[in-house]
């Protein structure tokens, strides 16, 4: 830790802790992608571990919903939760205003993943690192142009390429926070969008025996 960053610690130590609560908040919020741990003990001049667990104290804050009393005595609830993604933290809406939020997302701007595009990222999602041909075979169409589109999105990137010259592809971080994951390990035994895993393994030695 530089010299700076250890008189900033000791100063935030005299902090009050709600003003330090207030203060992740606001990093939270301006931050454009998850926030580490490590990036949020810089930027309060904390250490990593109390950063971690100031993190962990929001979380369970926000998760308890309830923040008191409206004007006719009746109970209020926060829109917002605090959740793991992509290896680090970032706000999200709250699980039970779901279905309104969708309906304001896809009213917007942003527009949703296809159908087509879902389905090739699930197959990546799941059998990465794999090339465009595998993919393409286990949906049975050709998939070069929504593996363009989900590398334009930032969702897929290449990962190095097979002996024979074949491009290899696997998701991205972008991928995880679109989802709201924190790693791979936290995708469903199996995607909706797939064939069961015996489908695959059959598919997969199909196309072994025409390789040779």
């Amino acid at each position: 830790m530089s010299e700076s960053a250890s008189a900033r610690q000791g100063e935030m130590n005299h902090v009050p802790e709600e003003r330090l609560r207030a203060a992740a908040e606001a990093v939270l919020i301006v931050a454009d992608e998850p926030v580490t741990a490590a990036a949020l003990a810089e930027a309060l001049g904390l250490g990593e571990r109390a950063a971690e667990e100031l993190l962990g104290s929001l979380e369970a804050e926000y998760a308890a919903g309830d923040i008191g009393q409206d004007d006719s005595g009746a109970g209020r609830t926060r829109g917002f939760v605090l959740r793991r993604a992509a290896g680090g933290w970032r706000f999200a809406s709250a699980p039970e205003f779901s279905d309104l939020v969708e309906r304001f997302v896809v009213g917007g701007a942003r527009t949703r993943l296809s159908q087509a595009a879902l389905e090739t990222l699930a197959v990546i999602a799941y059998r990465q690192p794999v090339t465009r041909g595998r993919v393409g075979a286990i949906r049975g169409v050709n998939v070069d142009g929504v593996v363009r589109t989900l590398r334009a999105r930032g969702l897929v990137e290449e990962a190095g390429s097979e002996p024979g010259g074949a491009i290899l592809y696997r998701t991205t971080a972008e991928f995880l926070e679109y989802l709201g994951l924190d790693s791979l390990e936290d995708l469903p035994p199996l995607a909706p969008y797939l064939p069961d895993t015996a489908a695959l393994a059959g598919i997969e030695d199909e196309m072994s025996e025409r390789s040779h």
